[in-house]
């Protein structure tokens, strides 16, 4: 793969940190603190997670194709993310294992996980943790091993150094280039600017610290030996037009299946017009390829 593409790649994953009915009472925040959950409708379950610093409102055109008599959707807010209070620790394993506890609490039988970016990454762990509670997984745009992009063959402990960096880094910035930083990887990864200052009002009700932290935690861990324990039925949807001067589209299919190759029967597809957030750039395409999934 060219250098040129390669470091692109590297700096759009460091880059992307700067990017209904009443629910049950099982729902609570109090009960699941690293995350809120809105429900609308009735049948089969569908779980949405957003991504870093999005809210749940980032499905609603989602919502709105899938849910009603047929399908009941649980779409998440991440803790930390678009003005829900944020929590202490580690967030990815607390909400990873907060949606297992709530798929048992509200006896949820083999929910559909869907999620975009870091929800992506968030519903893989939660698959190949808990494979028996997982019906399908659909992954929008993420990968298990960001850090690799650059370096295949990356160790651990290159991994974590990496991610250390690119936490002090992030911390280094002040608020106004912080804040130009956002403005500038969404003005890369949406089409519209209606929606890009959608979700520049997610970022700045999103608290910091927490933003860092969650992608520090991403950077830092590789899914790709893991993923061979997910038994869902898994389908990953990736872009790569917003990239096109750095590689082709074969050489991006390319370097998506190598990440996912130890994940039996994985489904792999890019879209040609949609930039990072699919459900935005190019819905259409993103529910025909969902709905011939789900059948």
């Amino acid at each position: 793969m060219p250098r040129t593409l390669i470091k692109s790649i590297a700096t759009i994953a460091a880059s992307l940190t700067l990017a209904y009915a009443v629910a049950p009472a099982a729902a609570a925040t109090t009960a699941h603190p690293a995350f809120k959950v809105d429900v609308s409708g009735k049948g089969a379950p569908i779980i949405l997670i957003p991504g870093l610093a999005s809210a749940g409102e980032v499905w609603n055109g989602t919502v709105a194709h899938y849910c009603g008599a047929k399908n009941q959707c649980h779409v998440l807010t991440v803790a930390g993310f678009a003005g829900v209070p944020a929590v202490a620790g580690p967030l990815l394993p607390a909400v990873e294992q907060q949606i297992s506890d709530y798929i048992s609490a509200n006896k949820l039988d083999h929910p559909v996980v869907i999620g975009h970016s870091l929800g992506g990454f968030i519903g893989m762990k939660l698959a190949a943790d808990h494979p028996d509670q997982v019906g399908r997984l659909v992954i929008v745009d993420t990968l298990p091993a960001l850090a690799a992009v650059q370096m295949p063959s990356i160790t651990a402990a290159q991994m974590k150094e990496m991610a250390a960096g690119m936490r002090a880094r992030m911390e280094a910035q002040d608020v106004e280039a912080y804040r130009a930083g956002q403005q500038k990887t969404l003005a890369s990864m949406i089409s519209k600017q209606e929606d890009i200052d959608r979700a520049l009002g997610w970022g700045k009700l999103s608290d910091r610290p927490t933003v860092i932290n969650a992608m520090t935690e991403m950077m830092s861990d590789d899914m790709r030996q893991d993923i061979s324990r997910i038994k869902a039925p898994t389908l990953v949807l990736g872009s790569w037009i917003a990239y096109k001067d750095y590689g082709t589209k074969p050489m991006f299919e390319q370097m998506y299946k190598a990440q996912y190759q130890q994940l039996a029967g994985v489904k792999v597809e890019l879209a040609d017009n949609a930039r990072h957030f699919i459900m935005y750039d190019d819905p259409t395409w993103m529910y025909d390829r969902i709905d011939n999934f789900l059948k």
